[in-house]
């Protein structure tokens, strides 16, 4: 059924029992943060509001970027009644539904009516059609929200009567106001409540959300039932503490040790061994370990990550045999497979060694987690479709097979805010040798190209 809402910020009294994302819904454009480029004085969208010059629209963006916020301050905005459907829910019985009680709200109140479509791209393309003669005539004034490129999953005609605005993950900073705005609300946010809440936890909660204000809002709704008064005195301010944090972020989620230190030990051993470059003192720990009963499969899922971490590019084909002697195990079964195991084995640890793909890896991640959710560049989009043409995807890429040597020296293939970064470097050892050399002349090739700009 349809959702309908005459005063969509609702009563405060009867929306103390809903979720703090819920209640902490913006009730006027001063309370909106973060889409600047489409929120920020003089923007379109915002101008459109403020001067009531409405239209049909469809919401592009991830989760928690504020797509049902704007659908429902446009209708506060616009003193329009609300009604919101769910295509995951409803089908074209809910939306005749939904169209009646439109015509009865402008027929009765002279009212005029925002329908909100949440997720959009759900409905078929008998259902989207559903709507085009409603919205060609003024009946209401559409509004979908969807997480999925509208270019895929919406008809041609409904995009051609609705403007597409496009909603982006919000960045950290947008994220910490509306934790401090939720902390300061006395009416609808946890104002009333004494929390001692470190600014510096605050950041770390802020980027956790990766750009979704609802997952803010919730970490920060279970934090406030959770923390702990500073004392005995149930009238003492709430602590939060890092403690308190970890767990929430971490989910509570705990690791059991199903084999023991001393397995775990052994394991260690051998992993160190073949780090190690000593076959001998491999061998003898897998031997150890497979004399203690451990199951040869896991061993050979182990190998082929020490073939990974290791040895890496410095010895490509060491990863080739770790898998193929999992291959052999999975076949052949004891004992077989187990002497495949111990060659594969042997070859790592008398391969070159080289962790330099490892340290990449955790850096690339470290900064991923740190970075949040950053935009693909432009330039480095796919644009397949008229609409991604306009919003000037794909613009001004270099195809590397066309560039002198085969690549595109100068270009920069990060996000925007990133700039340039280095993760990977190969060592001297190995055919990373080959590849550190190959590396460097890029890079040379680089600095020649930025010099001259």
């Amino acid at each position: 059924m349809p959702v309908v809402a005459k005063n969509v910020a609702g009563n405060l009294t009867e929306m103390q029992g809903h979720p703090l994302a819920d209640r902490m819904r913006p009730q006027s454009i001063g309370e909106f943060f973060g889409q600047v480029h489409l929120m920020g004085s003089e923007k379109p969208l915002r101008s459109a509001i403020e001067t009531d010059r409405l239209h049909s629209m469809i919401f592009w963006g991830p989760p928690g970027s504020g797509k049902t916020t704007l659908a429902r301050l446009i209708a506060r905005y616009a003193d329009a009644e609300f009604i919101s459907l769910s295509a995951v829910l409803c089908g074209v019985k809910d939306v005749r539904e939904a169209v009646a009680r439109t015509q009865g709200f402008m027929a009765t109140q002279g009212r005029r009516t925002v329908l909100f479509i949440d997720e959009v791209h759900r409905f078929n393309k008998a259902q989207q059609d559903a709507f085009l003669p409603y919205i060609e005539d003024g009946t209401f004034i559409f509004i979908g929200a969807t997480t999925e490129n509208p270019s895929f999953e919406l008809n041609n005609a409904l995009l051609s009567r609705a403007r597409v605005y496009v909603l982006k993950a919000l960045a950290s900073d947008a994220i910490r106001a509306i934790i401090d705005h939720a902390l300061q609300d006395e009416q609808r946010g946890l104002g009333r409540r004494a929390i001692n809440f470190p600014a510096a936890l605050r950041d770390e909660l802020a980027v956790a959300a990766d750009g979704d204000a609802r997952r803010a809002l919730n970490f920060l709704e279970i934090i406030s039932d959770l923390a702990p008064h500073e004392n005995s005195d149930a009238s003492a301010p709430q602590l939060v503490t890092e403690a308190l944090i970890n767990e929430i972020l971490s989910g509570g989620v705990r690791r059991f040790d199903k084999g023991g230190e001393a397995f775990y030990d052994q394991i260690s051993a051998l992993h160190k061994s073949v780090r190690g470059s000593s076959p001998d003192a491999a061998l003898y720990w897998f031997a150890r370990m497979i004399d203690g009963g451990c199951d040869p499969l896991y061993i050979a899922r182990r190998v082929v990550r020490m073939a990974s971490e290791d040895i890496g590019n410095a010895d490509p084909r060491a990863l080739q045999i770790a898998l193929n002697a999992w291959d052999v195990q999975e076949r052949l079964g004891s004992p077989e497979g187990e002497l495949a195991i111990a060659q594969a084995i042997a070859y790592l640890a008398s391969a070159a060694k080289s962790n330099a793909v490892y340290m990449a890896y955790k850096a690339a991640m470290g900064e991923a987690r740190e970075q949040g959710s950053l935009e693909v560049p432009i330039h480095l989009r796919n644009s397949p479709t008229k609409l991604m043409k306009e919003l000037g995807y794909g613009r001004a890429y270099r195809y590397a097979h066309d560039e002198p040597e085969g690549y595109a020296a100068g270009e920069n293939y990060f996000p925007d805010e990133m700039g340039e970064r280095h993760y990977y470097h190969p060592v001297e050892r190995g055919l990373e040798r080959k590849i550190k050399q190959k590396l460097d002349y890029f890079a040379a090739l680089d600095q020649k190209v930025r010099g001259e700009r």
